[in-house]
């Protein structure tokens, strides 16, 4: 099937097979990339110690902060290119192209630049203990090395996927995982580079997907392809891009600003341990929430075109079927944290203590995860068809107007048992804000149809 015609096939092929098609590899995909994550987590704690899991958890700000930038360009770009192919706009969407490669370069050198020099106060804000912060240091001096890499890998694989070639964004990222998962036991246990060791695997995997990508993207015979002319930054492009993507950038900024708070309470009332938790925590919802994720990303290019498109029966079914089969991930992701925590955070460690305190921060974690999927997907749809500022308010409604609060409160009560709380509570009451704004949403909708 040619690149124009799977762009139509938006407008028209079963909701249900096109959600298949799209979604799957990006599950698949996103799956491949919590793996990912949880890689470099498993060889550190296994074979660095519990220290040096609390050193990784005390980057999650930052890496947070960097994936906000990559989203603004990357998740924005993408969104477009799919009103634009729906549109039948395939100039723009060529320039949209040239742009975000552009974009991604400058952002991802600026934020090294700007970081780098104030690495250490910075780690020490963050919650880092002298036990703590040279673990959390050289790892992340590797990853701001390669901030430019990781920035174009994002951002072209997402827009991979909006321009019809999910399979080909699945195997970017499925080939990141394998090279990672190899390169980590041979940098961190052959050469003896300990984390920084993971660091390096990391940027080093993202690199050889990326260039397979840029070759991908320099075949003359596709929609999308890059040549001269596209590579100029257009303002217009530039500013919808930003608009769009204005949503998932302020979430992930949000995020780094809302896990500081989280360390600085865990290291106020637990310690060091109390991080490590976390950061093992973190990483197992990750899983969860990554294939919602997935679902997500199979959505945004099915709902970005229908819409573009007026089609807004097939807007309706996309939305509804997404939001079922999140539900059946979260649910899953509720039991397995409920009945079965010792064995997933036994991966990690052998700690005793480690693990007790990650069992009782995970059991808290997942206690309302059957709905948290609903306000993902809620918030991923206002982002995919446009409506930007009706996202950001979702996202933006969990973490500072919920979450925030929640911090600065429950520990003072609680202690340590206070900031894990906080979690359940915001999921709760930012899936109701999220209910009632689709609920209104698919009112209008009715209209149209009407």
């Amino acid at each position: 099937m040619s690149n124009t015609k799977q762009a139509t096939a938006l407008g028209t092929e079963p909701i249900r097979k096109l959600l298949i098609r799209y979604a799957l590899p990006a599950i698949i995909a996103m799956t491949a990339s919590s793996l990912y994550n949880m890689v470099d987590s498993i060889f550190i704690g296994q074979g660095v110690g519990p220290m040096a899991i609390t050193g990784l958890a005390l980057t999650f700000p930052l890496m947070n902060l960097a994936a906000a930038f990559g989203s603004l360009v990357g998740v924005g770009a993408s969104t477009l290119i799919s009103v634009k192919l729906g549109q039948k706009d395939y100039a723009t969407a060529q320039r949209v192209l040239g742009n975000v490669l552009v974009l991604n370069v400058l952002l991802g050198m600026a934020f090294t630049l700007v970081v780098y020099p104030f690495l250490t106060p910075i780690l020490n804000f963050f919650g880092a203990s002298e036990a703590t912060l040279g673990y959390a240091y050289d790892y992340m001096e590797i990853i701001l090395f390669g901030n430019i890499v990781t920035h174009m890998y994002f951002g072209l694989n997402a827009v991979l996927r909006s321009s019809g070639n999910p399979k080909q964004a699945m195997y970017a990222t499925i080939s990141t995982v394998l090279i990672n998962t190899i390169l980590d036991p041979l940098f961190i246990y052959g050469f003896d580079w300990g984390i920084r060791g993971a660091a390096i695997a990391t940027v080093t995997a993202q690199l050889c997907s990326l260039l397979w990508q840029l070759l991908f993207f320099s075949n003359q015979e596709r929609l999308l392809h890059f040549h001269r002319g596209i590579f100029k930054l257009q303002r217009h492009i530039v500013l919808d891009s930003l608009a769009i993507g204005l949503s998932p950038f302020m979430m992930n900024t949000a995020a780094c600003f809302i896990v500081i708070l989280i360390n600085q309470g865990l290291q106020r009332h637990g310690g060091d341990l109390a991080i490590g938790a976390y950061g093992i925590v973190n990483r197992l919802v990750f899983i969860v929430v990554m294939i919602v994720m997935g679902f997500n990303q199979g959505m945004q290019p099915i709902a970005g075109y229908n819409y573009g498109a007026r089609l807004f029966p097939r807007v309706d079914r996309v939305l509804k079927l997404t939001i079922f089969c999140a539900t059946c991930v979260t649910t899953f992701g509720f039991l397995v944290g409920e009945l079965f925590p010792e064995a997933v955070v036994s991966i990690f460690t052998t700690d005793t203590e480690l693990v007790a305190r990650s069992v009782k921060g995970l059991r808290i974690t997942v206690i309302f995860f059957p709905i948290i999927g609903f306000q993902m997907v809620t918030s991923n749809f206002f982002q995919s068809i446009g409506m930007a500022g009706k996202s950001i308010i979702l996202s933006l409604s969990r973490q500072l107007l919920i979450l925030l609060p929640c911090l600065l409160i429950l520990p003072h009560i609680y202690g340590e048992n206070g900031v894990w709380y906080s979690m359940p509570v915001s999921d709760l009451l930012a899936s109701l804000i999220a209910l009632f704004m689709l609920l209104r949403q698919l009112k209008k909708f009715k209209h149209a149809k009407a």
